[in-house]
């Protein structure tokens, strides 16, 4: 039986190995919306340098991509952060995420279709890390209970392997990363939507 990785102790290990070098790092942190990245934000700005990358061609519509990403503006904006916290965003581009899951349409949400998304993102973020000299990139999606984060850390490592940018570990809804997430929600009114982005998923809830 394969042994589970502890990806949040990994983490830990890599923010102490850090804490002896002069230099602050670079992070690339891809974001899905405001409240997921509440929490990991407020966390990692504590030890990097962070470019937050709201690129999202999953969600269904432009109206919805336009208000997360707009919330997610407002969050950065009303907090401080011990770190430098700068924010770029990408276009929005449906096409990207049909043509990627194309024949995946009936999968079964948190399946190969999910992990198809995961990977979509996570490449764009990768270019945009190292378009910026980032030395680290992640993503928010592993706050989430109904995200895979083994399956997360296993792309992120995977698209890594040939990069100068290294993938950071991460499974944030350990240390109550969640729990807190949602407290920053409600303290900042944060809209907080009951779907991951996608019409299928949107439709699921629906159902």
């Amino acid at each position: 039986m394969e042994q589970k990785i502890n990806y949040q102790l990994e983490l830990d290990k890599l923010i102490k190995s850090l804490s002896d070098k002069e230099n602050i790092p670079h992070l690339l942190l891809h974001a899905c919306c405001a409240p997921c990245s509440s929490y990991t934000l407020m966390y990692l700005s504590e030890y990097f340098d962070i470019t937050v990358l709201f690129y999202n061609p999953n969600i269904s519509t432009d109206t919805e991509y336009n208000k997360r990403a707009a919330e997610l503006i407002r969050f950065i904006e009303e907090n401080n952060y011990k770190n430098k916290v700068t924010y770029i965003q990408e276009d929005y581009d449906s096409s990207e995420f049909y043509d990627a899951v194309k024949g995946l349409h009936d999968c079964p949400e948190g399946g190969e279709r999910c992990f198809v998304c995961y990977e979509l993102r996570l490449r764009k973020s990768l270019e945009v890390a190292e378009k910026h000299g980032c030395d680290y990139y992640c993503t928010t999606l592993s706050i989430s209970p109904h995200k895979n984060a083994a399956k997360i850390n296993e792309i992120g490592y995977r698209l890594a392997e040939e990069s100068d940018v290294s993938w950071l570990p991460s499974d944030f809804k350990k240390k109550n990363g969640f729990k807190i997430s949602t407290e920053l929600s409600e303290k900042h009114n944060l809209y907080r939507q009951n779907y991951c982005g996608c019409v299928f998923s949107k439709n699921q809830i629906s159902k």
